[in-house]
């Protein structure tokens, strides 16, 4: 039996509804291993040469790398979401957030990956002379800490394409949530962190996924609503 243009039209919202809530999966898992990487209480007064990973439990470097490795292939399902919310508008800047989202993924995996590694070399720094442990931090900070500088250079790339692309009208967004495009999340966010400390020691180390969960719900929000009203 062939399927109405109605039901065809339900059948792809449910398909992109599906994505956003992958993409939300996503956040929670990759934001729950990157905090088990990251945090704990003496964060904010010892980030200087990764110093702080060494609070950090050796048992929560290995769940946390885990948790992170597992999520963040979802990350990709949650850029196929706002590809499919933004594609009715502007099919060429729908797919150049696509593309861009896929690259800043696929960068933040390879550093998400990397930070037990590191965690575990600083536990290891009583065990290294000098020269080799500086040596293998400033290696470190060479060739991965350098991505997460360009993933939020990629990230306020794809926040401008993304605004282009819901202030050109057409998409499934209402035009107000250009606002919420990731890169002002994620500002918006740190200064949030920087004044109310408290907060920011649990925020800042999940800083990204934190963003994208906002982001991954009020999309799937402007979904339900335009689907209520069709």
């Amino acid at each position: 039996m062939r399927l109405s243009v109605h039901q065809f039209d339900l059948k792809i919202m449910k398909l992109t509804k599906t994505l956003g809530y992958l993409g939300i999966i996503a956040s929670v898992f990759v934001g729950l291993g990157e905090y088990l990487l990251h945090y704990s209480p003496n964060i904010l007064n010892h980030s200087e040469n990764y110093e702080f990973f060494k609070f950090v439990p050796l048992n929560n470097l290995t769940i946390g790398h885990f948790l992170a490795v597992i999520g963040l292939p979802f990350y990709f399902a949650g850029y196929l979401h706002i590809y499919r919310m933004l594609r009715s508008g502007n099919e060429t800047f729908a797919k150049i957030v696509l593309a861009i989202g896929f690259v800043a993924f696929a960068v933040g995996g390879v550093w998400i990956g990397s930070r037990a590694s590191i965690g575990n070399i600083v536990h290891l720094k009583d065990s290294l002379d000098t020269t080799s442990y500086q040596n293998l931090l400033d290696h470190y900070t060479n060739h991965m800490e350098v991505l997460v500088q360009a993933l939020r250079i990629i990230i306020a790339v794809l926040s401008i394409f993304f605004v282009i692309s819901i202030l050109k009208g057409g998409t499934y967004y209402k035009r107000w949530m250009a606002i919420f495009n990731p890169i002002t999340i994620l500002i918006v966010l740190v200064i949030i962190g920087k004044l109310i400390p408290v907060i920011g020691k649990h925020m800042l180390p999940i800083l990204m996924n934190v963003t994208h969960f906002i982001l991954f719900t009020i999309s799937l929000t402007q979904l339900n609503k335009h689907i209520k009203s069709n």
